[in-house]
């Protein structure tokens, strides 16, 4: 499950580059996007939801959530307070520790979703999958599978990107312009 956590850590840094890209005063007039509005679901089909969120270790996605969006946050104000530094890292701490187990909203959310897009009966069917033999393998080698693919797309976007270049420079020495 490491290969995992460190997918899901890259997926997070993505989330907090682009937060940090927004001007700091940007942040706070921006309403955050609206979440979709979820019917109510069953309590026995919140409860499967949660256990095939469980089985999949997604708690691993978001268990430093809180930590992680407190040192942006306090990054952010730091560019346009540079002088408040010293005070800036210690109020993280005390932030950071006010807002412990927040992150438990994420799953609770997340249970919620998985409820709203399949039915009871689905997910009962879905618990009951991961508890085969071949879903448990999907969900010891799924990870790996996608941080291989996730390398694989890299490479490709990496040589894919030579062939544009190759393309742009041809095309500019016609025009008689190198580059």
């Amino acid at each position: 499950m490491k290969s995992l956590s460190r997918i899901l850590s890259a997926a997070g840094l993505a989330v907090g580059l682009a937060l940090t890209a927004v001007p700091a005063n940007a942040q706070q007039k921006q309403a955050p996007a609206a979440a979709p509005a979820l019917k109510p679901a069953s309590p026995a089909a919140i409860a499967a939801a949660k256990e095939i969120l469980t089985m999949k270790n997604a708690s691993a996605m978001y268990a430093s959530a809180v930590p992680n969006l407190v040192e942006q946050t306090k990054n952010v104000l730091m560019q346009s307070n540079l002088n408040y530094q010293k005070d800036l890292n210690e109020v993280a701490v005390i932030v950071a520790k006010n807002l412990a187990g927040r992150e438990k909203e994420i799953g609770e959310g997340m249970a919620q979703v998985y409820a709203n897009e399949f039915t009871e009966q689905e997910l009962k069917d879905l618990v009951n999958f991961y508890k085969s033999p071949l879903g448990q393998k999907l969900l010891a080698s799924e990870p790996r599978a996608i941080q291989f693919s996730m390398a694989y797309m890299n490479q490709w976007a990496q040589n894919f990107a030579e062939v544009i270049n190759g393309q742009f420079r041809a095309e500019m020495k016609k025009r008689g312009k190198e580059i």
